[in-house]
């Protein structure tokens, strides 16, 4: 099996929603359309042409990105697909201008993302 990772690689609606699916056991948003488009970058990874592994880049136009939605299908987990995306989306935002790259993650993720070169910080977060 190779893996290959594609910087933007604008996947459909269906292939986000069938990778969601597995990841998260959900439907996700009802169109990553809008959401790509206003991405400063987002990586998928792909077996071939399926897509089996996506994160996303916001930002607020300046210098903050926020990594988001850092996502594997379940039968490709554990194999290092997660920690290229975030590396592959940490060196294109950077080169894109971004000079600080945030993420929230829940505590049993800890540990991947310090793995990944983040350290923790303090941050604030209202439910809406």
């Amino acid at each position: 099996m190779t893996i290959s990772l594609r910087t933007d690689p604008f996947p459909s609606d269906d292939a986000l929603r069938a990778l969601w699916r597995s990841a998260w056991g959900d439907e996700g948003p009802a169109t990553w359309q809008t959401v790509l488009a206003r991405s400063l970058v987002h990586v998928g990874a792909y077996e071939g042409e399926q897509l089996v592994g996506y994160v996303n880049v916001a930002w607020d136009g300046g210098i903050h990105a926020f990594l988001l939605d850092t996502s594997v299908h379940r039968d490709f987990q554990r194999q290092g697909i997660a920690t290229r995306l975030v590396k592959a989306a940490t060196e294109a935002a950077r080169a894109r201008g971004a000079q600080w790259l945030h993420v929230d993650f829940e505590p049993h993720l800890a540990g991947f993302y310090r793995a990944c070169g983040f350290r923790a910080t303090e941050a604030g977060l209202i439910g809406l």
